[in-house]
């Protein structure tokens, strides 16, 4: 793949790459990559804090057993109880598109292993409060590593409606919104991943929003021990293109929960049977 490998998303002051490709929102190069902790358990019990209550959960598997690769997943990073810290901005890289439809189940027909996500959205500029009314939108390939609006960017030739696998939902007055989609694929430069973010102040129409302000751009990352199962399980094994891992990733950082990496419990014995995926995203709407 040429020209849309997602090695361009680094952020750096003089990388115009993003600005090039039509049908995308253009680079704020006003963005850092950054990770602030705000104040640790003792600061936030002090303030009053009610943060342990929202942070993600430690991974748990099902009770009726799982696959090795699913039981790693209690060794996943959470968000720190008492702890309020801003999400990993990055940048959104070269596959986004404007006018996501607000949804909840964002899959239509597209084959792969169900994850169900539930997001907190907390605000630092608010004392870590919940932040209600907020669309958090998620878009990421499918199975084949291919993305809507993009199709054959990885080498596979599919139809393109412009829309699977993308979309967001609402927060509600607990800061919360859940979507429901496929574990993604892989394709030529990134490790397995989902692009999010969290706009305010939009407008909905029948089936999307228009306005706005963009308060985060993050990226969100998978335990990658259940990954390398899952793709290596049909409908994910027959994308043959190489794969880069977690730790090779050139946008994840190894920062856990805060870089975006996902809190998984699962759904079943089997990879097939799916995940729930949760994190805490803090944001600073100020």
């Amino acid at each position: 793949m040429t020209g849309n490998n997602e090695h361009h998303e680094i952020l750096d002051s003089n990388d115009n790459h993003d600005t090039q490709q039509p049908g995308r929102h253009r680079l704020d190069k006003s963005m850092k990559r950054r990770r602030v902790l705000i104040g640790g358990s003792a600061v936030a019990a002090a303030g009053g804090l009610a943060i342990a209550g929202m942070a993600s959960a430690d991974t748990t598997t099902s009770e009726s057993g799982s696959s090795a690769a699913a039981a790693k997943a209690s060794t996943s990073s959470s968000a720190a109880s008492g702890v309020c810290t801003l999400n990993a901005e990055v940048t959104e890289g070269p596959y986004s598109l404007e006018g996501a439809l607000v949804r909840e189940d964002i899959r239509e027909d597209k084959e792969g292993f169900e994850v169900q996500y539930t997001f907190t959205v907390v605000d630092q500029a608010n004392d870590c409060a919940p932040l209600a009314d907020a669309l958090v939108e998620i878009w990421h390939c499918d199975a084949l590593g291919e993305y809507s609006g993009f199709v054959g960017g990885n080498g596979h030739k599919e139809e393109d409606n412009g829309t699977f696998l993308r979309g967001g939902q609402m927060t509600d007055e607990n800061g919360q919104c859940s979507i429901t989609s496929i574990w993604p694929g892989h394709y030529v430069s990134r490790a397995v991943h989902v692009h999010m973010r969290v706009h305010t102040d939009v407008t909905l129409t029948d089936d999307s929003y228009t306005g706005g302000d963009v308060i985060h751009t993050g990226q969100l990352f998978f335990d990658p021990d259940i990954n390398e199962e899952i793709q290596a399980t049909s409908p994910y094994s027959a994308n043959t293109t190489k794969e880069t891992a977690l730790a090779d990733d050139s946008i994840y950082d190894d920062g856990g929960a805060s870089s975006g990496l996902l809190t998984l419990t699962a759904l079943g014995s089997s990879v097939s049977d799916g995940y729930k995926a949760t994190l805490t995203v803090g944001v600073n709407s100020a």
